[in-house]
């Protein structure tokens, strides 16, 4: 008989970031991801389904510098190809823009990769529509 292969407890995260208006920078992600405000806080986001993960925003004295080494993707297009996936893109970044998110680099589907497109929240974290 086969050994029992031990199963691990998976661990829960939240995705903390550094800015100078958490509060501001909260609503963003709010507004982008579907998420809300977690209660009693204006500096935390949670997703009202209980999936995802908690977002926190903590304030710190520097501003940002150099490019994060982690960001997140948004996926708004899963599952789609080529002009539709581009289309589905293209309407969430026209979506985040007046929320105060600058656009990126387009990069278009390659042989390992789809298209996403680059952007930036408010504060100028970046972040992907994937």
């Amino acid at each position: 008989m086969p050994p029992v292969e031990e199963v691990k407890e998976v661990k829960k995260f939240q995705v903390t970031f550094d800015c100078a208006d958490p509060e501001r920078v909260a609503r963003f992600w709010c507004e982008a991801l579907g998420y809300v405000l977690a209660k009693n806080t204006t500096v935390a986001c949670v997703d009202p389904n209980g999936v995802g993960p908690r977002l926190y925003f903590q304030r710190v004295p520097e501003g940002k510098v150099v490019k994060n080494r982690v960001h997140l993707d948004v996926r708004v297009g899963t599952g789609l190809v080529g002009a539709e996936r581009l289309a589905a893109l293209e309407a969430e970044c026209a979506r985040l823009l007046p929320l105060g998110a600058t656009r990126g680099l387009l990069l278009l589907a390659d042989d390992e990769n789809e298209s996403c497109l680059n952007m930036q929240d408010i504060e100028g974290n970046e972040f992907c529509l994937d």
